[in-house]
């Protein structure tokens, strides 16, 4: 039997190809998953920015996991509204950014001033002493800081 939970629970499990340690729904790029009544797979995406790169590969992978358990009726429909942001993280998802050496990002709730964090804190050693080297690191949706304590450089997701 064809049930969305099921469904959700394997295309919860796809990771992102651009931090693989995370998965979709680490991220909240997962939003919805449901079967209609002749067992076809909905399942609704909502990209971390509309620019971004891995969404085809994320679409291609969801479909991939579905087939591969079996369902065989299967869409991805990508929403742009509301905007993701990085509040959509889980907690789960903000420990694995830090223990992959991404330092996760502060709150940015919608509709709120954004707030500019004086510092980001290292993930490697904790340390506030940290500086940003470029607004740009190794993705779009990154940045580059170098930790001034234990002398190693990290990406820093930014808060959206």
């Amino acid at each position: 039997m064809v049930t969305a939970t099921k469904a959700r629970d394997v295309a919860a499990e796809v990771v992102d190809p651009e931090i693989p340690v995370l998965t979709i729904a680490d991220l909240g790029v997962l939003r919805d998953v449901t079967v209609d009544a002749a067992g076809a797979v909905e399942v609704v995406i909502t990209p971390t920015y509309s620019g971004c790169p891995a969404m085809e590969a994320i679409r291609a992978d969801i479909e991939g996991a579905l087939h591969g358990a079996g369902y065989t009726d299967v869409r991805v429909r990508t929403v742009l509204s509301p905007a993701w942001t990085t509040d959509w993280l889980t907690d789960e998802g903000r420990r694995k950014l830090s223990a992959y050496g991404v330092a996760p990002p502060g709150p940015a709730t919608a509709g709120t001033p954004v707030t500019v964090p004086l510092s980001v804190r290292c993930p490697r050693c904790g340390s506030l002493d940290t500086r940003e080297t470029s607004r740009f690191g190794s993705t779009a949706c990154k940045a580059l800081h170098a930790c001034r304590a234990c002398a190693e450089p990290f990406d820093a997701l930014k808060a959206l």
